[in-house]
């Protein structure tokens, strides 16, 4: 190789390795704020339970060049501010991203069902997916093997079921704590309750998953979200966990805009 040609092998890595950015997504859902730290596609870190006034520290201490920003509770208004960059990319149904939007009411769909679906697309690539969001409330996301969001559904998510129980009836208790495999048949009320939540979201979830697979065949299903680690084992079905997948599908929206400028 000629020194010419090898002078422009190193200036071309050269410019690589500087072109590189350090990415920060940030899922503002219904109780918490968790943050996904990232070089390029790579996660590097996950943030939980993060308070607004963290975020520019975070920002400063990581030499973070570019910000994307969902939040299903508020419009992030002044949101650049509070970050302290001027380059905050925020999620809405406008946005242009990896996946092809077909929900028929896209100004009503919660943004992290939407980087969800862009998440499972990033990894799964060409499959049809269905993506299981397990957190405050249960979201079942369809996309398809061309990159199109057609939508699912929403149900409860488990503490919901709880607490509904709790208040909608006189006598039932609040059932609290870490959850476990629960016997099918509950020997008192306490039990009884754990049975009918817990086995109850896990038959809704193999039912949901095998309707899917009579429909769509090479179907991937992909669990997130806070609860997504209680289904894995129990499930009756083929599943990847990906807790973070949200983040995933947020950093590669923001990639997308990088690379499409």
């Amino acid at each position: 190789m000629g020194y010419i040609a090898l002078f422009g092998v190193l200036c071309g890595s050269i410019f690589i390795k500087q072109t590189t950015m350090r990415n920060m997504a940030i899922d503002m859902g219904n109780t918490r704020i968790k943050a996904g730290l990232f070089s390029d596609h790579k996660m590097l870190e996950v943030l939980n339970d993060l308070g607004k006034n963290e975020l520019h520290k975070i920002v400063i201490d990581q030499r973070i060049d570019q910000v994307i920003v969902s939040s299903v509770v508020s419009n992030l208004d002044g949101i650049e501010s509070e970050i302290g960059l001027d380059n905050v990319l925020k999620l809405s149904s406008k946005l242009e991203g990896p996946v092809k939007n077909a929900y028929q009411t896209p100004g009503t769909l919660g943004m992290d069902r939407l980087a969800g679906v862009s998440g499972a697309f990033q990894l799964f690539p060409g499959s049809n997916c269905l993506v299981i969001d397990a957190g405050t409330t249960i979201t079942y996301d369809f996309l398809d093997d061309q990159g199109t969001y057609h939508g699912g559904g929403i149900a409860p998510g488990i503490e919901m079921r709880f607490k509904s129980l709790q208040k909608y009836t006189h006598k039932l208790p609040l059932i609290e704590g870490e959850w476990d495999t629960t016997s099918l048949i509950g020997k008192n009320t306490e039990g009884s309750i754990r049975s009918g939540v817990l086995n109850g979201v896990l038959s809704e979830i193999e039912g949901i998953i095998r309707r899917y697979e009579h429909k769509f065949s090479t179907l991937k299903v992909i669990t997130c979200g806070g609860d997504a680690n209680y289904f894995e084992g129990r499930v009756k079905a083929p599943i990847f966990v990906y807790p973070h997948l949200v983040l995933i599908g947020l950093n590669s929206i923001l990639m997308y805009h990088a690379q499409n400028k």
